[in-house]
């Protein structure tokens, strides 16, 4: 178990700092470290470089995500002699550290994006049809009330009460819940923003025209 632990944190790690902007910087030539908001996300991405480097950006992040629970699914299955709660812990701490890649990867000085394409990545690789509810909701809540972060919290919820119903132990929900706190944190200035009505609104990327 000690072996399968720290290859899924150290390996789902290396994938999360994998990142989209990174590509969204070689064909735009602009840091979306130092564009906009400062954050290396799909969010960002859109409204720095419009939306088609937004898409970009998303599938990438959403794509490593899935990868890495899919991988990893695959190994702990046909490798490994461990229980299925076993495996749902350690499939739910490889969406963690590939989060936690995303969020804070070496190479950017741990300062990267907010891990919500990822995340969607990972919802849907560990059940896709909750994973779908989850990226419909985002959608549905982001367009209702014209701001991504409430439909980001949306996400995080469902990801948690999703782990506490279906999954076979508590640990599942206690990681999501864990994750859903980190990315309360780093929406701290999102949140200040919006109540002072300066936070970007959902429609104003579809007028970006992208570069």
């Amino acid at each position: 178990m000690t072996v399968a632990l720290l290859t899924v944190l150290v390996a789902g790690y290396l994938i999360g700092c994998i990142h989209g902007s990174n590509a969204a910087q070689i064909l735009s030539g602009v840091n979306l470290k130092k564009a906009g908001h400062g954050n290396a996300g799909a969010s960002n991405a859109t409204l720095s470089l419009g939306w088609k480097y937004g898409i970009l950006v998303g599938l990438i992040d959403i794509g490593k995500g899935i990868f890495a629970i899919l991988l990893f699914r695959f190994i702990l299955n046909d490798y490994f002699s461990f229980t299925d709660s076993e495996i749902s812990i350690l499939l739910y701490l490889t969406g963690a550290a590939v989060i936690l890649g995303h969020n804070f990867p070496i190479h950017m000085k741990f300062r990267g994006g907010k891990g919500t394409a990822s995340l969607i990545g990972i919802f849907i690789a560990l059940d896709w049809k909750m994973g779908l509810i989850g990226f419909i909701a985002i959608i549905v809540f982001s367009l209702i009330t014209d701001y991504l972060i409430i439909g980001v919290f949306v996400l995080y919820a469902i990801f948690v009460i999703s782990a506490l119903i279906f999954e076979p132990s508590i640990w599942p929900s206690i990681i999501s819940f864990l994750l859903f706190l980190i990315a309360f944190y780093l929406h701290k200035e999102n949140m200040k923003r919006m109540r002072h009505g300066t936070e970007p609104k959902v429609t104003s990327a579809f007028k970006k025209k992208s570069k």
